[in-house]
């Protein structure tokens, strides 16, 4: 099993920014992707940003050049800066631990962003 510590989220202005982290733990051993997927009321879950075992990064469009993932595999914790933030990043943050192995994921308990205008 794996389990997945998230925290960081809350509430900041338009144009703020927020440093979200998770930290996983249990059977995590072998290749990985670490993230982060993000859904708002009344939408599908989307991907927000991701980050391999050995570095390499893939973000959603909608953040591409305002967020930046990172990780310390020592640590086994993933980062999210999210910087000029806006309203519509407003949403649930769920991180991401998949094994690369056999694609299974695991899923942390989200932690809430609301950006107000």
């Amino acid at each position: 099993q794996v389990q997945l510590v998230e925290s960081g989220g809350g509430l900041v202005q338009a144009g703020g920014s927020l440093r979200l982290s998770c930290a996983a733990s249990g059977s995590i051993f072998g290749g990985n992707v670490m993230g982060w997927y993000r859904q708002a009321p009344g939408k599908q879950r989307e991907l927000v940003a991701t980050i391999t075992s050995a570095g390499s990064t893939n973000y959603g469009g909608s953040v591409k050049d305002r967020f930046t993932i990172s990780r310390d595999n020592a640590k086994n914790t993933a980062y999210l800066q999210m910087n000029s933030l806006k309203p519509e990043d407003t949403a649930v943050y769920y991180c991401l631990w998949r094994r690369i192995f056999n694609g299974s994921n695991h899923w942390g308990q989200g932690t809430q962003v609301t950006v107000s205008s």
